[in-house]
């Protein structure tokens, strides 16, 4: 198994997160998810060699996701999570590994979204929280949700990915 780096910065006052258990958190999570076979045939690592992949997580708030939407994706309006899939989004043939690492890409997630979804929902932040990251790890391995039957299989395997993390409640 490749070395996994994680970088994580919070700029988001309303909630101090606990970035090292989340970011061991996301570890277990990717590792999972490179155990599975459906991820290993269809991922956008496979194929390639490499000793350590890494990503980033920026925790923030509504206000910030929204700039990043209008600026980036013309979307006016603030998301619970925008990810930046570097890798899997870059032409197979345009792809770079630098010293044997792969950067994965960004996952943004806004906390005050978060916290307003728990609530819908009737979860804890944490949990919340903990399905955002998985959601993130799906896009930057390459895997997005245009229509039902890629949605059921994202949202499926991230299930199946939190309940063998310790995270089955729905």
């Amino acid at each position: 198994m490749a070395k996994i780096n994680i970088f994580s910065e919070n700029i988001y006052d309303g909630w101090d997160v606990d970035q090292k258990y989340f970011n061991n958190l996301a570890k277990k999570i990717l590792k999972f998810y490179l155990s599975e076979p459906e991820i290993q045939e269809g991922c956008c690592l496979t194929g390639y060699e490499y000793d350590t992949v890494s990503f980033d997580f920026l925790y923030c708030d509504g206000a910030k996701t929204h700039e990043i939407n209008k600026e980036y994706r013309e979307k006016d309006y603030p998301a619970d999570i925008i990810t930046f899939a570097i890798f899997a989004d870059t032409e197979p043939e345009e792809r770079f590994i630098f010293d044997g690492e792969i950067n994965l890409g960004e996952v943004i997630i806004a906390l005050d979204k978060v916290m307003e979804e728990a609530g819908k929902k009737s979860v804890t932040k944490e949990y919340e929280l903990a399905f955002l990251i998985s959601h993130g790890i799906m896009h930057l391995l390459g895997f997005d949700h245009q229509n039902e039957a890629d949605y059921n299989f994202v949202i499926g395997l991230q299930n199946k990915a939190l309940k063998a993390v310790g995270y089955d409640k729905i």
